[in-house]
């Protein structure tokens, strides 16, 4: 067997050994020339993300979430209201009642239900006393939410029940405009004396001719900016109910 190994693949081992050959890969020496030279510079990138750090957490700090239930929002214009009777209004999602205190001398903003049953206050009336009074069961209320009177009973301490009490809303009057506070928490009670609702000088102008408009409209606000700012719809839309110009004739 090792001379048939020998005798019958005599080239085997000789290819082995020389065809598989190593040759060392020369690198050639580049010009200093042709070399590009960068300068080292130190990096920062840790304080620099620090100081970003820093800097955003500083930023949500400064910035405040805006409150929308404790804003100043305008009711109703003072020239529409009757001081005769009680008003229903719908502000941000609250149902309120607006009606006239003449024991106090003001208007006031309460939420339009009573205590006693839910019934809607703005359904009632102006008492002879000068009271709101429910139009379900005849429960009065003063200018400050308390409950005057209570025909069921005659207890002094039904009255004085802070579950007979409407919730009042804090209100002022500016630019000829009735204004509430949507928080009836008694922190905000004397709102108006810090904090007061945007004022618009001309409006008090003598000067000025304003007029003060107030409709219920089925759609939010972005709808109504939105046609507000689409002018070419009111020859068409309110043809006969504004003055506009006459209409193209068609060709």
């Amino acid at each position: 067997m090792e001379a048939l190994k020998a005798s019958s693949f005599p080239s085997f081992h000789r290819q082995l050994n020389s065809r598989y050959t190593f040759q060392k890969h020369k690198f050639h020496h580049i010009p200093s020339s042709w070399r590009i030279r960068l300068p080292c510079q130190k990096s920062d990138f840790k304080n620099f993300t620090a100081i970003s750090t820093e800097e955003a957490i500083e930023s949500e700090k400064s910035e405040k979430k805006f409150e929308w239930y404790e804003q100043w929002y305008p009711v109703w214009p003072v020239c529409d209201l009757d001081k005769r009777r009680p008003h229903a209004k719908k502000v941000i999602g609250i149902d309120l009642v607006v009606w006239w205190d003449r024991n106090e001398n003001a208007w006031k903003v309460f939420e339009d239900s009573c205590p006693h049953r839910m019934a809607p206050l703005s359904e009632g009336r102006i008492d002879q006393w000068g009271r709101l009074q429910c139009v379900y069961h005849g429960w009065c209320f003063g200018g400050a939410g308390d409950c005057k009177f209570i025909l069921e009973t005659a207890l002094p301490r039904v009255h004085t029940s802070s579950k007979a009490c409407v919730a009042v809303f804090p209100s002022c009057l500016q630019n000829g405009i009735l204004w509430f506070w949507p928080n009836s928490d008694p922190q905000f009670k004397n709102i108006n004396l810090t904090k007061k609702p945007h004022y618009i000088p001309e409006l008090d102008y003598l000067s000025y001719s304003t007029m003060m408009i107030s409709r219920e409209i089925g759609y939010g606000y972005e709808i109504l900016i939105e046609n507000l700012m689409d002018p070419a719809h009111i020859p068409y839309a309110h043809y006969g109910m504004v003055k506009t110009g006459e209409l193209p004739e068609r060709s």
